[in-house]
């Protein structure tokens, strides 16, 4: 048998990992002590994960962006799109199931929000695909949105996270679908829509 070859349980292998079986190093590494290390570091990652979302969650809650105020917006502001004679009926031609869509934003809000994880979807794929959407529509969007924050009964500092979240939104959005029309000139497409204040 060539020199580099091994014998293992009667059969002759050159491999490497044969080798190390039979002078015990693969073994080490799913001793005791090693074999618990990934599932250690895991499960010190979803804590961490967990830690980091309920800071996030008290934090919002502690300025009175609680699951209550979350879904209490939704539900104000899609009232108010519906109505909306700009963006009502573009919400109109694609939204078939309405319980089912304010839900759906609830989730998204909690995710961005609270990061709750709860929300899986892909925003920008949804608006990319509708024709004729331009920066108007965003600066309606956000006008109504901030007209809606200042109804509700939030503290201030509460109602500035939101609109902060929400423009960063409208302006990743809109920039999203101006580079998917126009390339990477569309950048900063955002840049003029409106803040809250």
């Amino acid at each position: 048998m060539p020199s580099e070859m091994i014998a293992v349980d009667g059969l002759a292998s050159k491999c490497p990992l044969d080798r190390a079986w039979e002078t015990g190093k693969i073994a080490a590494m799913f001793s005791d002590d090693t074999d618990n290390a990934p599932r250690r570091m895991r499960k010190q990652g979803r804590d961490h994960v967990t830690a980091t979302r309920q800071a996030k969650r008290a934090a919002a809650e502690a300025l009175g962006v609680d699951a209550a105020f979350i879904d209490a917006m939704v539900e104000r502001f899609y009232g108010l799109i519906r109505e909306d004679e700009t963006l009502g009926p573009i919400f109109a031609s694609r939204v078939e199931d309405w319980p089912a869509h304010l839900d759906r934003m609830k989730q998204f809000w909690r995710s961005i929000l609270h990061n709750s994880g709860e929300y899986s979807g892909n925003p920008m794929r949804k608006h990319v695909m509708i024709e004729g959407v331009e920066e108007a529509h965003f600066q309606r969007w956000l006008a109504l949105f901030y007209a809606n924050l200042r109804a509700m009964e939030v503290s201030e500092a509460g109602r500035e996270i939101v609109a902060l979240r929400a423009r960063a939104i409208a302006d990743s959005l809109l920039t999203g679908i101006v580079i998917h029309r126009s390339g990477l000139l569309g950048g900063r497409a955002g840049k003029n829509l409106p803040h809250y204040g």
